[in-house]
């Protein structure tokens, strides 16, 4: 028997079996998927995330990679918040594709010695642990379900996921282009939509954005490349040149989250906890955060070194969090959907006053990063030079400011 059972070997998934071997715990991962997808969801890595990764010693491969971009938006608007004010080493965010962190996670995973089963779907939750489709039962004392939106391991548990459906629609393109933005990277919006074009690796380029066309709650249908070249050079006044998708898709606003991250022997962590419209790419960021908070609880409570009870620490300190990423990104969302006349009024007075705010910019820059995030009995402690070096066994530490925690808060 495992002393855990992740379903799901995304981001989440992958950094929870490296921090549970980290604290002594058995892990298997269990992936519907034969093989990774090669289609990434996400590209942004935010600052907390990178602090995460170094307070592991696996930031390097991440930063030497990724494409560093030293601003972020808020709601697509012109104006962006500027994050070389941010108290961190890393005031940037990294711009890799999920298919590539999944991959560097993975081997850290495996380094560690975790195990990941690919093509392995499971159906429910077993008396102890999960069910396959095929029928074996994976034996774990704890399983954790981040197995995304749709996630098999919620609804088993009988764990509530209430919210609101989509009702507007983005879209997205990895195409080629013959004619690229001169600093790779546009953004542009307008009455007729926005969109932003960045690239990415192998000579592909992804545009996403919305338009009025989709801002309504019925399914628009499959994205096609005619569509999709039509309502680019209508919002940027020309293609791009666009041409060989390599990824075509829509996606929605339906936003919503998990009633309890703990139920017994079971926890949510990622989109299997929270689902919103994908707008500052945080969902990623907020899933390993989860992910982390849990990691090194679990295996200690596994292992013997602390009590079943401390689990319960980890819905009080994360779902907060997660309601809080569901106002954000839905504030963010009425923004980038803001195609009327007023609409496009509120959207000149807030990117306005990011520009001439700091104070505005700065609290939006650090909602966005992760790196306001606050338990109630401390917020996260900022690098002295050496204290996520010192972090990096995966136990707390002693420092000027009382105990730190594993995940980096004051205990």
């Amino acid at each position: 028997m495992h002393d855990v059972v992740i379903v799901g070997a995304g981001p989440t998934g992958l950094w929870l079996a490296g921090e549970l071997r980290l604290g002594g715990a058995s892990v298997v991962v269990l992936e519907t998927r034969p093989r990774r997808d090669e289609n990434s969801k996400a590209l942004t890595i935010h600052p907390r995330t990178i602090e995460i990764l170094d307070c592991r010693g696996a930031a390097g491969p991440f930063l030497e990679e990724g494409i560093r971009i030293p601003n972020g938006h808020f709601g697509g608007l012109s104006d962006r918040m500027d994050f070389s004010a941010l108290d961190t080493p890393y005031p940037f965010t990294l711009a890799l594709p999920q298919a590539r962190t999944e991959e560097l996670l993975e081997q850290r995973a495996a380094d560690m010695g975790a195990t990941v089963r690919r093509g392995c779907q499971v159906v429910g939750l077993a008396a102890e642990g999960v069910e396959l489709a095929d029928g074996e039962v994976v034996a774990g004392r704890y399983v954790v379900g981040c197995d995304g939106t749709r996630s098999v391991v919620r609804e088993a548990a009988g764990i509530e996921f209430p919210g609101t459906d989509a009702t507007t629609w983005g879209w997205l393109g990895d195409v080629v282009l013959d004619d690229p933005p001169v600093r790779g990277f546009a953004s542009v919006t307008g009455p007729l939509g926005g969109l932003m074009v960045v690239p990415l690796p192998s000579g592909v380029h992804r545009i996403v954005g919305g338009d009025p066309a989709t801002n309504r709650p019925e399914w628009p249908g499959d994205l096609t490349l005619d569509e999709l070249r039509a309502t680019v050079k209508a919002i940027a006044g020309t293609d791009f040149g666009l041409r060989d998708p390599k990824w075509l898709s829509r996606f929605g606003n339906a936003t919503r989250q998990a009633a309890a991250y703990r139920s017994g022997t079971v926890l949510l962590a990622g989109d299997a906890a929270h689902m919103h419209f994908p707008t500052g790419g945080v969902g990623m960021n907020v899933g390993i955060q989860d992910a982390h908070n849990l990691g090194w609880k679990l295996a200690a409570v596994v292992t013997g070194r602390a009590d079943d009870s401390l689990l319960d620490t980890y819905h009080s300190e994360r779902h907060p969090v997660g309601a809080d990423l569901l106002r954000h990104t839905r504030a963010q969302t009425a923004l980038m959907t803001a195609y009327s006349p007023e609409g496009q009024a509120l959207r000149a007075v807030v990117s306005g006053l990011i520009a001439t705010a700091p104070d505005m910019s700065q609290q939006l820059a650090e909602r966005l990063s992760g790196l306001d995030v606050d338990y109630g009995k401390g917020r996260r402690v900022p690098d002295d030079g050496t204290l996520f070096t010192r972090l990096r066994s995966g136990r707390p530490v002693e420092t000027a400011f009382g105990l730190v925690r594993p995940d980096g808060h004051l205990a």
